[in-house]
């Protein structure tokens, strides 16, 4: 089994359309939508649910009043003012620290474990996918990063499948970091601008300090031909291969349009480099350090 993560630097690189691309060309894989944050590779697989289930982190602090003496212990020393005067719990405010509930002398406030959002595993005409979606203003979408990598690889474990495909979230946080760890590729792609290469080069040192072997495609790297050129620069004295340069083609954006994967939709130029761009990544040599 082979886990290869298609990650950037910033948002709006192409990295879901590419892996949507991927999707459709390997053989043997189970997908995987890291950015649990803002999902959208399901607008270019359309999966049919099969499984359904709930994501629960971090917890928020309830109060019984019923057993409340109104000592007024948790409303001093809450640090994050999230009990009011009346005795309510804001729930927003409330960090999960869990203080109110230790100091509470008669054991009025418990500490509830939050539903944070959901993960889902379904069916697509390019086989399995697993994808999740975080609550609006939640927190902790590394661990469910980390949970829907999980599910995917015991799929791929299971049906006994070649690849792990995972579409990462944008920069270099706490979910980036949990789709990183632990592949056998990370494949970055970026676009050729001055904050293109700047935020290329941060996820790249992420990548490196978890020793995941990187590859790099210059996405529309025909509108600065200049700043491609700095790119693959910097990338030869970091010893990156660069397995692609794909140029701007409008068709790209017709085929999300139409909601279809770009080696489905386009044909050209554009469609042949990502074919090459496949079979230099899943070649044996793309996993050397």
């Amino acid at each position: 089994m082979k886990q290869i993560v298609v990650v950037s630097g910033k948002g709006g690189t192409g990295k879901s359309v590419l892996a949507a691309s991927f999707a459709a060309l390997a053989k043997n894989k189970v997908m995987v939508d890291c950015d649990v944050d803002a999902a959208d590779l399901h607008l270019l697989l359309h999966p049919i649910l099969k499984e359904r289930h709930e994501f629960r982190s971090g917890k928020t602090a309830k109060l019984d009043k019923k057993l409340c003496n109104k000592c007024g212990k948790c409303i001093a020393l809450c640090r994050f003012s999230a009990i009011s005067d009346d005795l309510i719990v804001d729930s927003i405010s409330c960090e999960g620290c869990g203080l109110c509930s230790l100091i509470c002398p008669v054991g009025a406030i418990t500490m509830e474990e939050n539903l944070a959002g959901e993960w889902l595993v379904s069916d697509t005409k390019y086989g399995p996918f697993v994808h999740a979606k975080l609550g609006i203003a939640e927190e902790n979408s590394g661990k469910l990063v980390a949970k829907i990598r999980e599910v995917a690889r015991e799929i791929a474990g299971r049906e006994n499948l070649e690849y792990v495909i995972i579409d990462g979230p944008p920069g270099i946080g706490c979910p980036v970091i949990a789709a990183l760890s632990g592949v056998d590729c990370a494949l970055v792609v970026t676009e050729p601008t001055i904050s293109g290469l700047h935020d290329a080069r941060r996820v790249i040192e992420v990548a490196r300090h978890f020793k995941v072997p990187v590859n790099l495609i210059v996405n529309k790297y025909d509108i600065n031909k200049e700043i491609t050129g700095e790119i693959e620069k910097y990338c030869g004295a970091e010893c990156i291969s660069v397995i692609g340069r794909i140029g701007f083609d409008k068709a790209v954006v017709e085929s999300m349009v139409a909601g279809k994967t770009i080696v489905e939709h386009c044909g050209g130029a554009i469609r042949e480099e990502i074919f090459k761009i496949w079979e230099k990544l899943s070649a044996c040599d793309a996993y050397l350090v």
